[in-house]
């Protein structure tokens, strides 16, 4: 069986991983897969799950916020800001799940702030043009 080197690299770590065997993932197409001797190719995946198996072991799963991937020389290059890996699909899908909430909480707290500053910022140029003082 022909096999392929995945690295795995994120913001603060970096895993090589031997002996893969094939490797499935997502991206703005749809679903995908990819074994040894793949032509050279390049994507972004799409926030999801991917996974990999490693000669006769079982699946790895990955929780991604979304990735690049390249693959070259029979060797997969997968880039991300954070990835998370697991062989037991119920954990890895329910720490995505968590992972999507924090999030979308931290992006609703980023909006909440931008219309505050937004309406400060109205209110200060009303305030300015009624007191009749030029703007800068």
């Amino acid at each position: 069986m022909q096999t392929f080197i995945l690295h795995l690299q994120d913001a603060t770590q970096y895993e090589r991983v031997e002996n893969v065997a094939s490797f499935v993932a997502e991206d703005d197409s749809g679903s995908f897969g990819l074994l040894a001797g793949h032509e050279k190719m390049m994507t972004s995946l799409v926030f999801g799950l991917a996974r990999y198996r490693v000669q006769e072991q079982a699946w790895q799963y990955l929780a991604l916020p979304g990735a690049l991937v390249y693959f070259l020389n029979n060797e997969l290059y997968l880039s991300t800001r954070r990835f998370l890996r697991d062989d037991n699909y119920d954990r890895i899908s329910t720490a995505l799940r968590q992972q999507l909430q924090t999030e979308e909480q931290a992006l609703q707290s980023i909006r909440t702030s931008l219309h505050q500053m937004e309406e400060a910022m109205l209110k200060r140029l009303w305030e300015l043009s009624r007191s009749g003082k030029k703007m800068l």
